[in-house]
Protein backbone atom coordinates (compact mmCIF):
# COMPACT_ATOMS: atom_id res chain seq x y z
CA UNK A 1 0.00 0.00 0.00
CA UNK A 2 1.58 3.18 -0.51
CA UNK A 3 1.12 5.72 1.53
CA UNK A 4 0.43 9.25 1.89
CA UNK A 5 2.84 10.94 4.59
CA UNK A 6 2.60 15.03 6.00
CA UNK A 7 4.75 18.08 4.93
CA UNK A 8 6.83 19.00 7.65
CA UNK A 9 7.34 22.98 8.41
CA UNK A 10 9.21 24.70 6.11
CA UNK A 11 10.86 27.73 6.04
CA UNK A 12 10.72 29.17 2.56
CA UNK A 13 13.93 30.17 1.28
CA UNK A 14 15.12 31.84 -2.42
CA UNK A 15 14.57 28.37 -4.92
CA UNK A 16 17.10 26.01 -6.18
CA UNK A 17 19.91 27.97 -4.60
CA UNK A 18 19.84 30.74 -6.75
CA UNK A 19 22.34 33.48 -6.39
CA UNK A 20 20.13 36.50 -5.61
CA UNK A 21 19.14 39.23 -8.40
CA UNK A 22 18.02 41.73 -5.69
CA UNK A 23 18.79 40.96 -2.61
CA UNK A 24 16.16 41.14 0.59
CA UNK A 25 18.38 42.85 3.19
CA UNK A 26 20.02 45.88 3.93
CA UNK A 27 23.90 44.64 4.12
CA UNK A 28 23.70 42.71 1.04
CA UNK A 29 24.55 45.22 -1.11
CA UNK A 30 27.93 44.69 0.38
CA UNK A 31 28.23 40.86 -0.36
CA UNK A 32 30.82 41.32 -3.02
CA UNK A 33 33.39 43.55 -1.25
CA UNK A 34 33.08 40.88 1.88
CA UNK A 35 34.08 38.19 -0.46
CA UNK A 36 37.61 40.37 -0.38
CA UNK A 37 37.60 42.14 3.09
CA UNK A 38 35.94 39.56 5.62
CA UNK A 39 33.12 42.02 6.71
CA UNK A 40 30.59 44.21 5.94
CA UNK A 41 28.98 47.67 7.20
CA UNK A 42 27.32 47.56 9.78
CA UNK A 43 24.85 50.02 8.94
CA UNK A 44 22.23 51.91 10.68
CA UNK A 45 23.15 51.60 14.49
CA UNK A 46 19.28 50.84 15.46
CA UNK A 47 18.91 48.40 12.34
CA UNK A 48 20.34 44.65 13.31
CA UNK A 49 23.03 44.31 11.34
CA UNK A 50 23.00 40.38 11.26
CA UNK A 51 20.34 37.47 12.09
CA UNK A 52 22.77 35.52 13.56
CA UNK A 53 26.23 36.12 15.24
CA UNK A 54 28.29 33.39 16.32
CA UNK A 55 30.38 34.83 19.12
CA UNK A 56 33.45 33.32 20.66
CA UNK A 57 33.97 29.69 18.44
CA UNK A 58 37.52 28.59 17.06
CA UNK A 59 37.14 28.84 13.09
CA UNK A 60 38.38 26.34 10.63
CA UNK A 61 37.25 28.02 7.97
CA UNK A 62 37.65 25.13 5.35
CA UNK A 63 40.78 25.83 3.61
CA UNK A 64 42.80 23.82 5.73
CA UNK A 65 44.52 26.58 7.90
CA UNK A 66 45.26 27.16 11.35
CA UNK A 67 42.03 27.48 13.45
CA UNK A 68 41.21 31.09 15.25
CA UNK A 69 39.15 32.65 17.21
CA UNK A 70 36.11 35.12 15.87
CA UNK A 71 33.13 35.81 14.65
CA UNK A 72 31.02 34.48 12.26
CA UNK A 73 27.70 36.91 11.12
CA UNK A 74 25.19 35.10 8.92
CA UNK A 75 21.91 37.46 7.39
CA UNK A 76 19.09 35.56 5.37
CA UNK A 77 20.71 32.53 3.85
CA UNK A 78 24.26 34.03 3.67
CA UNK A 79 27.42 34.75 5.51
CA UNK A 80 28.37 38.45 5.61
CA UNK A 81 31.07 38.21 8.01
CA UNK A 82 33.92 36.50 9.02
CA UNK A 83 36.93 37.66 11.44
CA UNK A 84 38.31 38.74 14.39
CA UNK A 85 34.72 41.00 15.50
CA UNK A 86 31.66 41.62 13.37
CA UNK A 87 30.98 45.29 13.29
CA UNK A 88 26.85 46.16 14.21
CA UNK A 89 24.71 44.52 16.22
CA UNK A 90 23.11 40.93 15.55
CA UNK A 91 19.29 40.09 16.30
CA UNK A 92 20.65 37.16 17.91
CA UNK A 93 23.61 35.50 19.27
CA UNK A 94 25.13 32.13 19.87
CA UNK A 95 28.40 31.61 22.16
CA UNK A 96 30.41 28.81 20.43
CA UNK A 97 32.06 29.01 23.92
CA UNK A 98 35.12 28.35 21.95
CA UNK A 99 33.89 24.72 20.00
CA UNK A 100 35.17 24.44 16.56
CA UNK A 101 33.14 26.38 14.04
CA UNK A 102 33.46 25.00 10.51
CA UNK A 103 31.53 24.94 6.45
CA UNK A 104 28.68 22.43 6.33
CA UNK A 105 30.22 18.73 6.20
CA UNK A 106 29.54 17.34 2.31
CA UNK A 107 28.55 13.35 2.29
CA UNK A 108 29.76 12.31 -0.99
CA UNK A 109 27.95 9.08 -1.49
CA UNK A 110 24.53 8.96 -0.05
CA UNK A 111 21.89 7.01 -0.29
CA UNK A 112 18.65 8.84 1.14
CA UNK A 113 16.57 9.17 -2.12
CA UNK A 114 14.03 6.94 -0.64
CA UNK A 115 14.64 7.97 3.34
CA UNK A 116 13.43 11.61 2.56
CA UNK A 117 10.50 10.39 1.83
CA UNK A 118 9.58 8.99 5.58
CA UNK A 119 11.66 11.31 7.60
CA UNK A 120 12.77 15.16 6.02
CA UNK A 121 15.24 15.65 9.28
CA UNK A 122 17.92 12.98 8.18
CA UNK A 123 18.64 12.68 11.69
CA UNK A 124 21.53 10.50 11.47
CA UNK A 125 23.64 12.84 8.78
CA UNK A 126 22.49 16.47 10.58
CA UNK A 127 24.27 15.01 14.22
CA UNK A 128 27.48 14.64 12.49
CA UNK A 129 27.37 17.84 10.25
CA UNK A 130 26.37 17.01 7.27
CA UNK A 131 24.84 19.72 5.11
CA UNK A 132 25.01 17.90 1.76
CA UNK A 133 24.21 14.81 0.69
CA UNK A 134 25.43 13.93 -3.15
CA UNK A 135 23.24 10.77 -4.52
CA UNK A 136 23.83 8.95 -7.87
CA UNK A 137 26.12 6.03 -7.22
CA UNK A 138 24.87 4.22 -11.09
CA UNK A 139 21.45 4.45 -10.27
CA UNK A 140 19.58 7.93 -9.84
CA UNK A 141 15.60 8.74 -9.82
CA UNK A 142 15.70 10.30 -13.23
CA UNK A 143 15.65 9.53 -16.23
CA UNK A 144 12.67 7.12 -15.46
CA UNK A 145 11.20 5.71 -18.26
CA UNK A 146 7.08 4.30 -17.68
CA UNK A 147 8.77 0.28 -17.45
CA UNK A 148 11.22 1.92 -15.01
CA UNK A 149 8.73 3.82 -12.75
CA UNK A 150 7.10 0.61 -12.75
CA UNK A 151 10.07 -1.23 -11.55
CA UNK A 152 11.15 1.37 -8.61
CA UNK A 153 7.52 0.91 -7.76
CA UNK A 154 7.19 -2.93 -7.39
CA UNK A 155 11.01 -2.86 -5.92
CA UNK A 156 9.77 -0.73 -2.93
CA UNK A 157 10.07 -1.94 0.58
CA UNK A 158 9.36 -0.91 3.96
CA UNK A 159 9.58 2.22 2.66
CA UNK A 160 6.22 3.32 0.61
CA UNK A 161 6.19 6.76 -1.69
CA UNK A 162 4.55 8.16 -4.86
CA UNK A 163 6.69 8.64 -7.96
CA UNK A 164 5.26 11.28 -9.94
CA UNK A 165 8.35 12.75 -11.52
CA UNK A 166 9.92 11.37 -15.02
CA UNK A 167 13.40 13.38 -14.99
CA UNK A 168 16.38 13.52 -12.39
CA UNK A 169 15.42 17.16 -11.65
CA UNK A 170 11.69 16.32 -10.80
CA UNK A 171 13.08 13.96 -8.36
CA UNK A 172 15.46 16.50 -7.12
CA UNK A 173 12.27 19.33 -6.76
CA UNK A 174 9.98 17.33 -5.44
CA UNK A 175 12.46 16.28 -2.74
CA UNK A 176 12.85 20.40 -1.86
CA UNK A 177 9.33 21.04 -2.25
CA UNK A 178 8.61 18.39 0.37
CA UNK A 179 10.83 19.75 2.52
CA UNK A 180 14.45 18.41 3.32
CA UNK A 181 16.62 19.17 6.57
CA UNK A 182 20.04 19.21 4.43
CA UNK A 183 20.49 20.15 1.19
CA UNK A 184 20.62 17.53 -1.95
CA UNK A 185 22.49 16.89 -4.93
CA UNK A 186 22.55 13.95 -7.43
CA UNK A 187 24.96 12.42 -10.29
CA UNK A 188 22.92 11.08 -13.18
CA UNK A 189 23.74 7.00 -13.04
CA UNK A 190 25.00 5.60 -16.10
CA UNK A 191 23.24 1.97 -14.81
CA UNK A 192 19.69 4.07 -15.15
CA UNK A 193 20.77 5.82 -18.30
CA UNK A 194 21.54 1.88 -19.83
CA UNK A 195 18.20 0.85 -18.31
CA UNK A 196 16.62 3.83 -19.89
CA UNK A 197 17.55 3.11 -23.12
CA UNK A 198 18.73 -0.45 -23.21
CA UNK A 199 17.24 -2.39 -20.65
CA UNK A 200 18.69 -5.29 -18.64
CA UNK A 201 19.99 -7.50 -21.05
CA UNK A 202 24.06 -7.57 -21.44
CA UNK A 203 24.17 -5.99 -24.90
CA UNK A 204 26.30 -2.80 -26.56
CA UNK A 205 23.85 0.39 -27.78
CA UNK A 206 24.18 0.65 -31.26
CA UNK A 207 25.10 4.43 -32.52
CA UNK A 208 21.32 5.21 -32.49
CA UNK A 209 21.32 4.25 -28.81
CA UNK A 210 24.41 5.73 -27.96
CA UNK A 211 23.49 9.23 -29.15
CA UNK A 212 20.16 8.76 -27.28
CA UNK A 213 22.10 8.13 -23.53
CA UNK A 214 24.64 10.56 -24.40
CA UNK A 215 21.80 13.03 -25.14
CA UNK A 216 19.69 11.95 -21.64
CA UNK A 217 23.11 12.74 -19.78
CA UNK A 218 23.63 16.79 -21.54
CA UNK A 219 20.24 17.45 -20.34
CA UNK A 220 20.66 16.04 -16.69
CA UNK A 221 24.05 18.32 -16.52
CA UNK A 222 21.58 21.26 -17.90
CA UNK A 223 19.59 19.96 -14.93
CA UNK A 224 22.28 20.56 -12.72
CA UNK A 225 23.36 16.88 -12.19
CA UNK A 226 26.86 17.07 -11.04
CA UNK A 227 28.29 14.57 -13.62
CA UNK A 228 28.06 11.17 -14.40
CA UNK A 229 27.80 8.13 -11.70
CA UNK A 230 28.40 4.39 -12.36
CA UNK A 231 28.65 1.12 -10.29
CA UNK A 232 30.26 -1.15 -12.00
CA UNK A 233 30.19 -4.65 -9.78
CA UNK A 234 26.10 -4.95 -10.45
CA UNK A 235 24.38 -5.99 -13.63
CA UNK A 236 23.64 -4.14 -15.96
CA UNK A 237 26.12 -1.56 -15.05
CA UNK A 238 28.65 -4.21 -15.80
CA UNK A 239 27.53 -4.88 -19.04
CA UNK A 240 29.25 -1.35 -19.90
CA UNK A 241 32.24 -1.49 -22.06
CA UNK A 242 34.54 1.35 -21.45
CA UNK A 243 33.83 3.12 -24.77
CA UNK A 244 30.54 3.54 -23.83
CA UNK A 245 31.47 5.48 -20.46
CA UNK A 246 33.49 7.98 -21.90
CA UNK A 247 30.81 8.71 -24.22
CA UNK A 248 28.91 9.17 -21.27
CA UNK A 249 31.45 11.04 -19.57
CA UNK A 250 32.39 13.30 -22.29
CA UNK A 251 28.74 14.64 -22.11
CA UNK A 252 29.49 15.69 -18.34
CA UNK A 253 32.40 16.98 -18.84
CA UNK A 254 31.53 19.36 -21.60
CA UNK A 255 29.32 20.87 -18.91
CA UNK A 256 32.04 20.60 -16.08
CA UNK A 257 30.98 18.04 -14.45
CA UNK A 258 32.78 14.80 -13.08
CA UNK A 259 33.07 10.98 -13.47
CA UNK A 260 32.26 9.24 -10.44
CA UNK A 261 32.85 5.31 -10.36
CA UNK A 262 32.65 2.67 -7.92
CA UNK A 263 34.75 0.90 -9.49
CA UNK A 264 34.65 -2.53 -11.88
CA UNK A 265 36.78 -3.96 -9.36
CA UNK A 266 37.92 -3.03 -5.65
CA UNK A 267 39.93 -6.70 -5.20
CA UNK A 268 41.84 -8.78 -7.58
CA UNK A 269 41.68 -6.35 -10.89
CA UNK A 270 41.85 -3.41 -8.44
CA UNK A 271 44.45 -1.95 -10.44
CA UNK A 272 43.14 -2.69 -13.67
CA UNK A 273 39.98 -0.58 -12.24
CA UNK A 274 42.07 2.08 -11.83
CA UNK A 275 43.28 2.38 -15.27
CA UNK A 276 40.28 2.12 -16.40
CA UNK A 277 39.04 5.05 -14.43
CA UNK A 278 42.24 7.01 -15.42
CA UNK A 279 41.46 6.25 -19.05
CA UNK A 280 37.64 7.40 -19.13
CA UNK A 281 38.90 11.19 -17.44
CA UNK A 282 41.77 11.17 -19.99
CA UNK A 283 39.81 10.61 -23.11
CA UNK A 284 36.69 12.41 -21.69
CA UNK A 285 38.56 15.45 -20.49
CA UNK A 286 36.60 15.27 -16.90
CA UNK A 287 37.97 15.04 -13.60
CA UNK A 288 37.24 11.46 -11.94
CA UNK A 289 36.65 10.36 -8.41
CA UNK A 290 36.84 6.64 -6.96
CA UNK A 291 33.92 5.90 -4.90
CA UNK A 292 34.96 4.17 -1.41
CA UNK A 293 38.30 3.37 -2.20
CA UNK A 294 39.10 0.10 -0.62
CA UNK A 295 41.46 -3.22 -1.12
CA UNK A 296 38.88 -6.01 -0.57
CA UNK A 297 40.03 -8.93 0.64
CA UNK A 298 43.24 -10.27 2.56
CA UNK A 299 45.16 -10.83 -0.55
CA UNK A 300 44.48 -7.50 -1.95
CA UNK A 301 45.65 -5.83 0.80
CA UNK A 302 49.14 -5.47 0.01
CA UNK A 303 48.11 -3.25 -3.35
CA UNK A 304 47.64 -0.09 -1.81
CA UNK A 305 51.07 1.17 -2.94
CA UNK A 306 50.69 0.35 -6.22
CA UNK A 307 47.23 1.83 -6.73
CA UNK A 308 48.22 5.13 -4.95
CA UNK A 309 50.99 5.25 -7.26
CA UNK A 310 48.81 5.03 -10.49
CA UNK A 311 46.04 7.94 -8.92
CA UNK A 312 49.36 10.14 -8.18
CA UNK A 313 50.91 9.63 -11.13
CA UNK A 314 47.77 10.82 -13.20
CA UNK A 315 47.51 13.51 -11.02
CA UNK A 316 50.85 14.66 -11.82
CA UNK A 317 49.98 14.71 -15.37
CA UNK A 318 47.45 17.03 -14.48
CA UNK A 319 44.54 14.87 -14.33
CA UNK A 320 41.81 15.31 -11.80
CA UNK A 321 41.56 12.28 -10.17
CA UNK A 322 40.32 12.28 -6.21
CA UNK A 323 39.01 9.59 -3.92
CA UNK A 324 36.49 8.89 -1.45
CA UNK A 325 35.72 6.69 1.59
CA UNK A 326 34.00 5.49 4.68
CA UNK A 327 35.70 4.67 7.78
CA UNK A 328 35.08 1.12 8.39
CA UNK A 329 36.24 -2.29 7.51
CA UNK A 330 32.98 -3.62 6.25
CA UNK A 331 31.15 -2.50 2.98
CA UNK A 332 27.35 -3.07 2.52
CA UNK A 333 25.30 -4.42 -0.56
CA UNK A 334 23.22 -7.10 -1.27
CA UNK A 335 23.87 -11.02 -1.31
CA UNK A 336 23.30 -10.63 -5.04
CA UNK A 337 26.97 -9.52 -4.69
CA UNK A 338 28.27 -13.03 -4.37
CA UNK A 339 26.57 -14.38 -7.68
CA UNK A 340 28.33 -14.02 -11.15
CA UNK A 341 27.00 -11.16 -13.65
CA UNK A 342 25.72 -13.74 -16.10
CA UNK A 343 23.08 -15.19 -13.66
CA UNK A 344 21.41 -11.76 -13.02
CA UNK A 345 21.20 -10.90 -16.28
CA UNK A 346 17.40 -9.28 -17.54
CA UNK A 347 16.41 -8.51 -14.51
CA UNK A 348 15.30 -10.02 -10.90
CA UNK A 349 12.77 -12.22 -12.23
CA UNK A 350 14.76 -14.09 -14.98
CA UNK A 351 17.55 -14.21 -12.32
CA UNK A 352 15.18 -15.88 -9.94
CA UNK A 353 14.32 -18.23 -12.43
CA UNK A 354 17.44 -19.35 -13.13
CA UNK A 355 18.65 -20.04 -9.78
CA UNK A 356 15.35 -22.32 -9.01
CA UNK A 357 16.84 -24.79 -11.81
CA UNK A 358 19.22 -27.49 -10.61
CA UNK A 359 21.69 -27.55 -13.08
CA UNK A 360 22.20 -23.71 -13.16
CA UNK A 361 22.54 -23.33 -9.51
CA UNK A 362 25.00 -26.23 -10.14
CA UNK A 363 26.74 -23.51 -12.03
CA UNK A 364 26.92 -20.99 -10.26
CA UNK A 365 27.89 -22.76 -7.20
CA UNK A 366 30.77 -23.45 -9.15
CA UNK A 367 31.48 -20.05 -10.57
CA UNK A 368 30.93 -18.71 -6.50
CA UNK A 369 33.82 -21.10 -5.59
CA UNK A 370 35.95 -20.32 -8.06
CA UNK A 371 39.28 -18.59 -7.52
CA UNK A 372 38.73 -16.62 -10.46
CA UNK A 373 34.97 -16.40 -12.07
CA UNK A 374 35.74 -13.19 -13.64
CA UNK A 375 33.33 -11.12 -11.46
CA UNK A 376 33.87 -9.56 -8.09
CA UNK A 377 32.81 -12.19 -5.87
CA UNK A 378 32.55 -10.77 -2.13
CA UNK A 379 31.87 -14.31 -1.12
CA UNK A 380 35.21 -15.68 -1.80
CA UNK A 381 36.84 -12.14 -0.95
CA UNK A 382 35.20 -12.13 2.60
CA UNK A 383 36.91 -15.58 2.85
CA UNK A 384 34.79 -17.91 1.32
CA UNK A 385 32.98 -19.47 4.60
CA UNK A 386 30.31 -17.06 4.96
CA UNK A 387 31.25 -16.26 8.49
CA UNK A 388 32.13 -12.29 7.54
CA UNK A 389 28.72 -11.65 6.02
CA UNK A 390 26.20 -10.10 8.25
CA UNK A 391 22.87 -10.49 7.71
CA UNK A 392 21.31 -6.91 8.15
CA UNK A 393 18.29 -6.33 5.91
CA UNK A 394 14.97 -8.28 4.38
CA UNK A 395 11.32 -7.75 2.82
CA UNK A 396 10.05 -10.75 3.93
CA UNK A 397 8.52 -10.78 7.41
CA UNK A 398 9.19 -14.41 7.75
CA UNK A 399 13.01 -13.88 6.83
CA UNK A 400 13.94 -11.00 9.13
CA UNK A 401 14.44 -13.05 11.95
CA UNK A 402 17.79 -14.06 10.10
CA UNK A 403 18.64 -10.12 10.42
CA UNK A 404 21.93 -10.18 12.65
CA UNK A 405 22.91 -13.66 11.79
CA UNK A 406 25.73 -14.28 9.79
CA UNK A 407 25.21 -16.11 6.30
CA UNK A 408 27.04 -19.13 7.64
CA UNK A 409 24.76 -19.56 10.60
CA UNK A 410 21.81 -18.91 8.31
CA UNK A 411 23.27 -21.50 5.90
CA UNK A 412 23.83 -24.25 9.29
CA UNK A 413 20.43 -23.44 10.52
CA UNK A 414 19.05 -24.64 7.10
CA UNK A 415 21.33 -27.37 6.32
CA UNK A 416 22.73 -26.52 3.08
CA UNK A 417 26.34 -24.44 2.35
CA UNK A 418 26.59 -20.92 2.18
CA UNK A 419 26.11 -20.83 -1.63
CA UNK A 420 22.99 -22.14 -1.33
CA UNK A 421 22.19 -20.15 1.65
CA UNK A 422 22.64 -16.78 -0.45
CA UNK A 423 20.97 -18.32 -3.45
CA UNK A 424 17.80 -19.57 -1.75
CA UNK A 425 17.41 -16.18 0.69
CA UNK A 426 17.43 -14.30 -2.50
CA UNK A 427 14.80 -16.12 -4.47
CA UNK A 428 12.91 -16.20 -0.85
CA UNK A 429 13.18 -12.84 -0.23
CA UNK A 430 12.57 -11.31 -3.56
CA UNK A 431 15.42 -8.57 -3.25
CA UNK A 432 18.99 -8.19 -3.44
CA UNK A 433 19.04 -9.23 0.42
CA UNK A 434 21.31 -6.31 2.03
CA UNK A 435 24.22 -7.54 4.03
CA UNK A 436 27.78 -6.13 5.37
CA UNK A 437 30.68 -7.71 4.19
CA UNK A 438 33.86 -7.14 6.13
CA UNK A 439 37.22 -7.57 3.50
CA UNK A 440 38.92 -4.27 4.53
CA UNK A 441 42.13 -3.75 6.40
CA UNK A 442 42.07 -0.97 9.78
CA UNK A 443 45.78 -0.17 8.42
CA UNK A 444 44.96 0.81 4.88
CA UNK A 445 42.03 2.62 6.33
CA UNK A 446 44.55 4.44 8.39
CA UNK A 447 46.67 5.00 5.68
CA UNK A 448 43.99 6.20 3.20
CA UNK A 449 42.85 8.87 5.58
CA UNK A 450 46.15 10.66 5.57
CA UNK A 451 45.61 10.90 1.59
CA UNK A 452 45.34 14.81 0.41
CA UNK A 453 42.85 14.03 -2.16
CA UNK A 454 40.76 11.85 0.03
CA UNK A 455 36.81 13.37 0.68
CA UNK A 456 34.25 11.35 2.70
CA UNK A 457 30.68 9.64 1.95
CA UNK A 458 28.57 7.05 4.02
CA UNK A 459 27.63 5.21 1.27
CA UNK A 460 24.41 4.90 3.33
CA UNK A 461 20.63 6.62 3.94
CA UNK A 462 20.47 9.70 6.24
CA UNK A 463 18.15 8.04 8.81
CA UNK A 464 16.30 8.37 12.53
CA UNK A 465 16.38 5.47 15.10
CA UNK A 466 12.92 5.05 15.23
CA UNK A 467 10.09 3.90 13.33
CA UNK A 468 10.24 1.88 9.62
CA UNK A 469 13.98 2.05 9.72
CA UNK A 470 13.86 0.26 12.74
CA UNK A 471 11.96 -2.96 10.71
CA UNK A 472 16.04 -3.57 10.02
CA UNK A 473 19.62 -3.15 10.35
CA UNK A 474 22.29 -1.19 8.44
CA UNK A 475 25.76 -0.23 8.55
CA UNK A 476 27.02 1.72 11.33
CA UNK A 477 28.83 3.97 8.92
CA UNK A 478 24.79 5.13 8.14
CA UNK A 479 25.23 6.72 11.62
CA UNK A 480 28.70 7.47 12.42
CA UNK A 481 31.05 8.07 9.57
CA UNK A 482 32.11 11.47 10.29
CA UNK A 483 31.70 11.46 13.49
CA UNK A 484 34.23 8.16 13.67
CA UNK A 485 36.92 10.55 11.21
CA UNK A 486 36.59 13.71 13.21
CA UNK A 487 36.83 11.31 17.02
CA UNK A 488 39.10 7.97 16.43
CA UNK A 489 41.40 9.09 13.68
CA UNK A 490 41.68 12.82 14.37
CA UNK A 491 41.40 13.48 17.63
CA UNK A 492 42.24 9.64 19.12
CA UNK A 493 45.11 8.74 16.64
CA UNK A 494 46.21 11.98 15.28
CA UNK A 495 46.16 10.88 11.67
CA UNK A 496 45.98 14.27 10.42
CA UNK A 497 45.20 17.81 12.08
CA UNK A 498 41.53 18.89 12.19
CA UNK A 499 41.77 21.58 10.10
CA UNK A 500 42.83 19.09 7.39
CA UNK A 501 40.11 16.70 7.85
CA UNK A 502 37.59 19.74 7.91
CA UNK A 503 39.14 20.99 3.89
CA UNK A 504 38.50 17.44 3.13
CA UNK A 505 35.20 17.38 4.37
CA UNK A 506 33.82 21.01 2.82
CA UNK A 507 36.22 22.80 0.39
CA UNK A 508 37.63 19.83 -0.72
CA UNK A 509 34.56 18.12 -2.41
CA UNK A 510 33.21 21.28 -3.33
CA UNK A 511 35.92 22.42 -5.67
CA UNK A 512 35.68 18.70 -7.06
CA UNK A 513 31.85 19.05 -7.32
CA UNK A 514 32.62 22.80 -8.89
CA UNK A 515 30.02 24.15 -6.01
CA UNK A 516 29.16 27.65 -6.19
CA UNK A 517 29.66 29.46 -3.04
CA UNK A 518 29.64 26.86 -0.64
CA UNK A 519 32.43 24.65 1.01
CA UNK A 520 34.31 27.45 2.83
CA UNK A 521 33.05 30.04 5.84
CA UNK A 522 33.89 33.04 3.69
CA UNK A 523 31.71 36.32 3.25
CA UNK A 524 29.08 35.96 0.26
CA UNK A 525 28.89 31.92 0.69
CA UNK A 526 25.31 29.97 1.80
CA UNK A 527 25.06 29.67 5.36
CA UNK A 528 25.95 26.39 5.46
CA UNK A 529 27.89 25.99 9.12
CA UNK A 530 28.48 23.41 12.09
CA UNK A 531 29.33 24.16 16.20
CA UNK A 532 30.74 20.82 17.30
CA UNK A 533 33.17 19.85 20.45
CA UNK A 534 36.39 18.15 18.81
CA UNK A 535 37.26 16.99 22.57
CA UNK A 536 33.75 14.99 22.39
CA UNK A 537 32.51 13.97 19.20
CA UNK A 538 32.24 10.48 18.66
CA UNK A 539 30.52 7.83 16.75
CA UNK A 540 28.49 5.16 18.70
CA UNK A 541 27.15 2.59 16.25
CA UNK A 542 28.65 -1.11 16.49
CA UNK A 543 27.99 -3.41 13.60
CA UNK A 544 25.74 -5.17 16.64
CA UNK A 545 23.71 -2.37 17.30
CA UNK A 546 23.95 0.45 14.53
CA UNK A 547 20.84 2.52 15.23
CA UNK A 548 22.94 4.86 17.40
CA UNK A 549 23.39 8.00 17.03
CA UNK A 550 26.80 10.07 17.23
CA UNK A 551 27.52 12.49 19.70
CA UNK A 552 29.55 15.80 20.35
CA UNK A 553 27.46 18.28 17.36
CA UNK A 554 26.05 21.15 19.37
CA UNK A 555 24.42 23.20 16.07
CA UNK A 556 23.91 23.08 12.49
CA UNK A 557 22.91 25.46 10.18
CA UNK A 558 21.40 25.19 6.86
CA UNK A 559 21.17 28.11 4.32
CA UNK A 560 20.90 30.02 7.68
CA UNK A 561 18.57 28.17 9.53
CA UNK A 562 19.23 25.73 12.27
CA UNK A 563 18.08 22.62 11.46
CA UNK A 564 19.99 21.06 14.79
CA UNK A 565 20.29 22.64 17.92
CA UNK A 566 21.59 21.56 21.53
CA UNK A 567 22.01 18.22 19.64
CA UNK A 568 18.68 18.24 18.91
CA UNK A 569 16.98 18.61 15.21
CA UNK A 570 14.63 21.26 15.04
CA UNK A 571 12.53 19.84 12.30
CA UNK A 572 13.26 22.87 9.92
CA UNK A 573 13.03 21.89 6.15
CA UNK A 574 15.57 24.58 5.15
CA UNK A 575 17.43 22.63 2.20
CA UNK A 576 17.85 23.07 -1.30
CA UNK A 577 18.70 21.37 -4.22
CA UNK A 578 22.62 22.11 -5.27
CA UNK A 579 23.22 22.52 -8.70
CA UNK A 580 26.19 21.54 -10.89
CA UNK A 581 28.13 23.59 -13.07
CA UNK A 582 26.12 22.85 -16.17
CA UNK A 583 22.98 24.42 -14.98
CA UNK A 584 21.45 26.24 -17.29
CA UNK A 585 19.54 28.68 -14.22
CA UNK A 586 22.81 30.19 -13.27
CA UNK A 587 23.22 33.88 -13.91
CA UNK A 588 25.71 33.38 -16.59
CA UNK A 589 23.90 30.47 -18.09
CA UNK A 590 26.02 27.62 -17.07
CA UNK A 591 28.94 25.78 -18.09
CA UNK A 592 27.01 23.55 -20.68
CA UNK A 593 27.92 24.51 -24.54
CA UNK A 594 25.40 26.25 -25.68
Amino acid sequence: MTISLPKPPRRRVDQLGRRPVKFRHACAFVVAAAAVTGSVSAGDSNTPAYDLLIRNGTIYDGSGGKPYTGEIAIKGDRIVYVGPRAPGRPTKVVNAGGKAVTPGFVNMLSHSQEAFFVDSRVVSDINQGVTLNVMGEGWSMGPLTPKLREAALKDQGDIQYLIEWTTLDEFLRTVEKRGVATNVASFIGATTVRLAVLGEGDVDPSPAQLEEMRGLVAQAMRDGAMGVGSSLIYPPAGYAETPELIALTTEAGRCGGMYISHMRSEGDRIEQAVDELIEIARKSGAGAEIYHLKFAGKDNWGKFASVIAKIEAARAEGLRITTDMYTYDAGATGLTATLPLWVQADGAEAMAKRLRDPATRARVIADMRAKDAGYENLLRLTGGTGDNILLIGFKSEALRPLIGKTLAEAARARGVSVEEAAMDLIVEDGSRVDAAFRIMSEDNIRKAVQLPYMSFGSDAPGQAAEGVFLKSSTHPRTYGNVARLLGRYVRDEKLIPLEEAVRRLTSLPAANLRLRDRGLLKAGYFADVVLFDPTTIQDHATYERPHQYSTGVDSVWVNGVAVLKDGKPTGAAAGRVVRGPGWTGWPDGGACPK
